[in-house]
């Protein structure tokens, strides 16, 4: 998805001021989550430092440490000299057998309250959305949703389900709840990778996305909430399945 097909409200909340609190991190977790979704594309050229730090609401100095950690990173490359500056460089998908050991830190007590907090939040995001938004601003979540029912890879799929939810948030015009959507898919986005390789999922994930833009649409804001709790629910049951037989 090109940069200017990515919903506006999910890109303001990736620049908007980060807390008080160890600012480094903040930034280097707000970029970093955003690099990881795709809300930011890869070779897309960050903001020069000065406008960033602005928009951030932290000091030039902070950025530029926050800007090192993501180079080590890896999810930030930095060209000297004319048309130089600051740009994303995507990360590759994990390995299986990484994303296998990277689950395994998780207790499924731990999955199911996480899926509890997501469902909390994208409910909430869909029947807050359903009052708030028109119809044509639900353009970036149907764009969304048809680059997931034709992706191929799971890395892409795992990405543009966190997206999908981001939007959402978005769609609902609150930027807490789009920073909070955010900051989650950074926990558990690219184990989604384990269970979206599957096509027939892929396809029933679309449909169930598709189901929540029309009821959104149609100003449906329980029936939205409801179906946007149950395609996380759903998700989360099956990672936790996967978490079982490891």
């Amino acid at each position: 998805m090109r940069q200017h097909e990515i919903d506006g409200g999910a890109r303001k909340a990736v620049f908007s001021p980060v807390d008080n609190r160890a600012r480094v991190d903040a930034v280097v977790r707000r970029i970093g989550d955003a690099i990881e979704l795709g809300l930011l594309a890869d070779g897309e050229q960050l903001p020069g430092e000065t406008e960033l730090a602005g928009q951030l609401g932290v000091s030039t100095v902070t950025l530029r440490e926050a800007l090192m950690a993501l180079r080590q990173q890896g999810l930030v490359t930095t060209r000297r000299g004319r048309g130089g500056g600051s740009f994303v460089s995507l990360p590759e998908v994990p390995a299986d057998d990484r994303l296998k050991a990277r689950l395994r830190g998780w207790s499924t007590d731990e999955l199911r309250d996480l899926g509890d907090h997501w469902a909390a939040l994208s409910g909430a995001a869909a029947r807050l959305a359903a009052d708030r938004t028109e119809p044509e601003e639900l353009d970036p979540l149907r764009r969304t949703a048809e680059d997931l029912a034709q992706a191929v890879d799971a890395g892409a799929r795992s990405r543009l389900y966190g997206r999908f939810h981001v939007e959402l948030a978005a769609a609902a015009q609150s930027a807490r709840l789009t920073r909070e959507q955010v900051a989650l898919q950074s926990e558990v986005g690219a184990l989604l990778c384990l269970v979206l390789a599957d096509d027939a999922y892929r396809e029933e994930v679309a449909e169930r996305h598709r189901a929540v833009i029309s009821a959104v649409q149609d100003g449906a804001h329980e029936s939205a909430g409801t179906l946007a709790e149950r395609c996380v629910r759903d998700a989360t049951a099956r990672l936790v399945a996967v978490r079982l037989s490891l």
